[in-house]
């Protein structure tokens, strides 16, 4: 298979994948889920609690970092010249971390859903976890998907994961 062949499969794995597991996840949120909400555009640091709920965003300048905790905890830090986003539902906790150049985007969906992505060189990464599973992107090596359905893909490093059970 040649690496456009290879690069292209990835990017069709990647996206059907994460089409899948966030129409799931939007089609199963409650009516009243306790929600939080932090966005930090530019120099910017943001936190906030619920009762089930709980975000904090910490951006530096010429950067921006987002998190959503909807019965779940989100952390998104963003440093400079870079994009961060977290959003956890359901139970879940996503964190995400960028550095110069970066997009890691990371999302927990159900209880013990667990996502936490790095990015560390210039590129985008994206992290989906579902119930009782753990999605970690270091930015550096092979993303790791394990204990239940979820996915990522790096574009740092040009390599993805999948985990179906």
């Amino acid at each position: 298979m040649s690496r456009s062949s290879a690069r292209r499969a990835l990017f069709a794995l990647v996206s059907g994948g994460g089409i899948a597991l966030t129409s799931a996840a939007l089609l199963a949120t409650p009516a009243q889920a306790d929600s939080t909400s932090c966005p930090a555009p530019g120099a910017t640091s943001v936190a906030d609690t619920g009762a089930d709920a709980a975000c904090s965003a910490t951006s530096t300048g010429g950067s921006a970092a987002a998190a959503y905790g909807i019965n779940g905890t989100a952390s998104a830090n963003a440093g400079p010249t870079s994009l961060s986003l977290a959003i956890a539902q359901g139970g879940g906790t996503a964190r995400s971390a960028s550095g110069p150049w970066s997009g890691p985007a990371a999302i927990a969906v159900g209880s013990g859903a667990t996502a936490d992505l790095s990015g560390v060189r210039p590129g985008l990464a994206i992290g989906i976890a579902g119930p009782g599973a753990t999605v970690t992107v270091s930015g550096v090596g092979t993303p790791v998907c394990t204990g239940g359905p979820g996915f990522a893909g790096d574009f740092q490093t040009f390599q993805g994961c999948l985990s179906m059970r």
